[in-house]
């Protein structure tokens, strides 16, 4: 995909120049305060000040100015969303929309980012997001030089954004291949599962008496890779104490002794210097590390349930952690987390996998909803 945007680069050879929001939307308008008692139930998006589903806040059928599709909303914090449908909007949302020049979806998709990062850090609480900040706002966008003048380089932004969205669809593809995900639609069970979420009985565990520590893990020193390796085929991960990349430093096919997990069993790995959470269902090599890691299993544990206890554990961890007070063996063993429960207080394991299954469902669909539109007409070049 890299040389596909240089090559676009060259195709029209742009150049960067700033420009003022004032000078790219012919308006620029603040919403109006509607309070929550006052939202009388309809099928009007509202949007309002968050992240959270992009501020859409709820459905009104109030007497309310309605903003066009195709614009763009800044809220009081500084965050900037592309809205492709009619809405409602509070005092705390400023709404752009180009009347004059008919924008696209694309054209304001690329636009949107450059606005937030333009904006980053300087609005929050204590100092909101005006409808009278934007205007002096500046972006640089690719310009090209028509009949000698200079004017924004329309077609250009136009094929990069679809460029980018045609590598995203043939991720999206993979993944689900990857996956055994025939299909994004929620079962029966999984909509119960969401319905009861905040419903659900926790109960707190040990770690210890929820998850087995295994025994004799063999941890190389780096150094000693050249020795230990067969071949030069990059066959299973050698793991490191390290964020990027899941922690693992590379690939390597080494002699059968220094191999762990050699039977491919769900296991999770907690490096205690950083609290890095990693799951694999692979056989591994780990850096050496004094004992540094935990290495742990369960008969309970598959993909599902792991990523349940992943997040159970993260909770609990990255506040309790530092580097300077690690997250040791001992202590991670005497440590609780909260996981659901049947009426015989026992974990729900059940549970577990079905609401990670139903909320990676949920997130497919959201991304298909959004591309669905554009995937028969990028077939052809995904080669799919």
């Amino acid at each position: 995909m890299q040389k596909q945007l240089e090559q676009l680069d060259e195709d029209y050879g742009v150049e960067w120049q700033e420009y003022e929001i004032g000078e790219l939307f012919s308006v620029i308008k603040r919403g109006k305060r509607l309070k929550s008692l006052d939202r009388i139930a309809g099928i009007i998006p509202f949007i309002t000040a968050g992240v959270g589903k992009q501020g859409l806040s709820s459905y009104v059928g109030n007497d309310i100015e309605i903003f066009p599709a195709n614009s763009l909303t800044i809220d009081m914090f500084g965050s900037v969303f592309y809205r492709s449908f009619d809405y409602g909007a509070d005092d705390h949302v400023t709404v752009l929309v180009s009347s004059e020049q008919k924008y696209s979806k694309y054209i304001l998709l690329y636009i949107a980012p450059l606005i937030e990062k333009a904006i980053s850090g300087k609005f929050d609480y204590s100092r909101n997001f005006y409808a009278s900040d934007a205007p002096e706002i500046r972006i640089q966008l690719p310009t090209v030089n028509k009949d000698g003048k200079q004017e924004i380089a329309f077609d250009y932004i136009e094929k990069f954004v679809s460029t980018l969205e045609t590598e995203r669809l043939a991720t999206l593809e993979l993944y689900m291949n990857a996956t055994g995900m025939s299909s994004y639609e929620l079962d029966l069970n999984e909509k119960n599962a969401l319905n009861v979420l905040e419903k659900v009985t926790l109960k707190e565990f040990r770690m210890e008496d929820v998850l087995v520590w295994q025994k004799n893990i063999s941890e190389l020193n780096p150094l000693h890779l050249d020795s230990l390796t067969i071949s030069n085929e990059l066959k299973y991960p050698f793991y490191g104490q390290a964020t990027v990349y899941n922690g693992v430093i590379e690939y390597r096919h080494l002699k059968a002794e220094v191999l762990n997990n050699k039977l491919s069993k769900p296991t999770i790995l907690i490096h205690s210097n950083n609290q890095n959470t990693v799951y694999l269902d692979t056989p591994f090599y780990l850096k050496d590390g004094h004992g540094a890691t935990s290495v742990l299993q369960s008969e309970n544990l598959n993909r599902m349930t792991a990523q349940f206890f992943m997040t159970s554990i993260k909770k609990v961890i990255l506040q309790k952690y530092t580097y300077n007070s690690k997250a040791t063996k001992i202590e991670l063993k005497n440590t609780y987390i909260s996981l659901p429960v049947k009426p015989d207080n026992t974990p729900d394991y059940d549970y577990m996998s079905t609401v990670i299954s139903a909320m990676q469902k949920v997130v497919i669909k959201n991304v298909v909803d959004y591309l669905d539109q554009r995937i028969e007409k990028t077939k052809g070049i995904i080669g799919a």
